[in-house]
C-alpha cells in the first residue's frame, strides 16, 4: 500500500525559535542581577560621599587648629583617606564590570534579525509571543543602561567642560519601512517635549535625501513594534530636502529648496512657516551625504542651525534661532570648512564637528564654544554600526546622540568631563 505525501519546501525552524527564547531568558536573568547591582552601587556612592564630606570637615578643622593635633592624629586621617580611595577604586572596577556586561548583552540585536526573518517567512502568530518577550527585555535593557549612565552623569546639566567618551552604538531597530532602500532619514525624541509627550519618538525615512512624511510613536516600545499614533504627510509645497531635521516642542524644523531656506511645521496647529537666510549657500554639504546644507540642532541653551556662505568660502556658520519669531538672533563664524565634516551637533552651546576616520570609525575632532567664541581641536573616536549615516543629533532631555545609520536606529550614551 503506497500513498503520496506533500511536504512544504520549508518547515518552521523551531530550533531557531528555541534559541531565541533561551537567549531571552538568559538576558532577562542577567539584567535582573545587574539592576540589583545598580541599587547597591547607588547606596555605596551615597555612603562614600558622606564619608568624604566628613573627612573634608575634619581636615579643614585640623588646618585651622594645627597645633591642637599630633602626628598620630594626622596619620589616622591619612589612613581614613586611603581607605576611602581604595573603596572608590573598587567601586569603579565594579561599575566597569557592569559596563562590560551591558556590552555583552548587545547580542539582543541578533535576536531582532532572527525574529524579523521568522516573521517574514512563517506564520507571525508563532513568533509574536517571543517578539513581545524580546521587546520587554529591550525596554528593560534601555532602562538599566540609563540608570547605569546616571552613575557616571548624576547631573543632567551643563556643569562640564565637554564630551570625553561615547559608548558603543546601541542598535534599536531597523527602519519602520522594513526596507534596505530607506538609507536616508532620521529618528529621535522631541528636544523640548510638550506635556504628555515626554516619551514620544519620531522617525522619517526615504530612498533619497528628502523628507516627505514623519511618523510619531507614543513611546519606545511602540517605536520598536512599528505602531505610530500619528503619520503626518508633508503636503505639496511643504516637502523638504536634506536629513538634518529635528523635532522641538512638537514642531518639525527642516530644509526646503524652493525657496532655499528653513521650514517650520507646527504639528499641533499644522501651521507652516518658511524663512530665507541671506547669504546662505546651497553649494556646501557634509562630506558623506548630499543636500545637507542646513543642519538643525537643539541643546540645553536653545535651537540652532548651521550652514555655510559663499562669502565665508564654505566655513561653517552657527546661528541661534528665535523659536517664537523663527528668525536669526545671533551668528558665529567658525574656521571649519563644512565639506570636510561628516556631521555636527550642539551640546550646551558648543558645536561638535565629526569626521570619518575609516569604514567603522567616526571622530569628534573640533569644538566651537559660542559663549567664549573659542575653538578647539580634540580627538574623541566612536564606532559606527554601519558604513553610511545621514543624521546625527544630540537630545538634551536624555543627553544621548541619535544616528540614522544606513536604515537603522542607532544611539549613543555620552560621557562628559565633570571637572568644570
Amino acid at each position: 500500500c503506497t500513498c503520496d505525501a506533500f511536504l512544504p519546501s520549508s518547515t518552521f525552524p523551531i530550533r531557531d525559535l528555541i534559541v531565541v527564547e533561551e537567549t531571552a531568558g538568559e538576558i532577562s536573568h542577567r539584567l535582573e542581577l545587574e539592576i540589583g547591582k545598580l541599587e547597591e552601587y547607588t547606596l555605596k556612592m551615597t555612603a562614600y560621599a558622606e564619608r568624604i564630606v566628613t573627612l573634608t570637615a575634619k581636615v579643614e578643622i585640623m588646618e585651622k587648629n594645627s597645633d591642637d593635633y599630633s602626628d598620630a592624629d594626622l596619620e589616622e586621617i591619612k589612613v581614613e583617606i586611603k581607605q576611602v580611595e581604595a573603596l572608590i577604586q573598587e567601586l569603579q572596577l565594579s561599575i566597569k564590570s557592569s559596563t562590560d556586561v551591558f556590552e555583552s548583552l548587545r547580542q539582543i540585536t541578533a535576536m531582532v534579525t532572527t525574529l524579523d526573518k521568522l516573521e517574514k517567512t512563517y506564520d507571525k502568530n508563532l513568533v509574536l509571543a517571543t517578539r513581545r518577550e524580546y521587546t520587554e527585555i529591550q525596554l528593560k535593557l534601555e532602562e538599566c543602561e540609563k540608570r547605569h549612565q546616571e552613575l557616571f552623569n548624576p547631573n543632567i546639566s551643563c556643569a562640564h567642560s565637554g564630551i570625553t567618551k561615547l559608548g558603543k552604538p546601541i542598535v534599536s531597530q531597523f527602519n519602520a519601512h522594513l526596507s534596505a532602500g530607506y538609507k536616508y532619514g532620521g529618528w529621535g525624541k522631541d528636544s523640548k517635549p510638550i506635556p504628555d509627550r515626554e516619551s514620544m519618538y519620531w522617525y522619517s525615512g526615504y530612498t533619497t535625501s528628502s523628507i516627505h512624511d514623519i511618523r510619531f510613536y507614543t513611546n519606545y516600545k511602540n517605536l520598536i513594534l512599528r505602531t505610530p499614533f500619528l503619520h503626518q504627510t508633508l503636503v505639496t509645497g511643504w516637502a523638504g530636502t536634506g536629513n538634518n531635521f529635528i523635532v522641538r516642542e512638537n514642531c518639525l524644523y527642516y530644509q526646503i529648496n524652493s525657496p532655499f531656506g528653513l521650514a517650520k511645521l507646527n504639528l499641533t496647529s499644522v501651521k507652516y512657516q518658511s524663512r530665507v537666510i541671506a547669504g546662505a549657500s546651497s553649494s556646501f554639504s557634509y562630506s558623506n551625504s548630499p543636500n545637507q546644507n542646513f543642519d538643525f540642532s537643539a541643546d540645553e541653551t536653545g535651537l540652532y542651525v548651521t550652514f555655510a556662505k559663499d562669502e565665508t568660502r564654505g566655513k561653517m556658520v552657527i546661528a541661534r534661532i528665535n523659536e517664537e519669531s523663527f528668525g536669526i538672533e545671533e551668528e558665529w563664524i567658525t574656521s571649519l570648512y563644512k565639506p570636510g565634516v561628516s556631521n555636527a551637533f550642539m551640546v550646551c552651546g558648543v558645536l561638535y564637528a565629526v569626521k570619518t576616520v575609516d569604514i567603522h570609525t567616526e571622530e569628534i575632532f573640533y569644538m566651537y564654544d559660542t559663549k567664549t567664541k573659542k575653538e578647539y581641536y580634540v580627538s574623541v573616536p566612536f564606532e559606527r554600526f554601519q558604513d553610511k549615516y545621514s543624521n546625527l543629533d544630540y537630545n538634551p532631555t536624555d543627553q544621548k546622540l541619535y544616528m540614522y545609520n544606513n536604515g537603522y536606529y542607532v544611539s549613543y550614551h555620552l560621557w562628559f568631563n565633570q571637572t568644570a
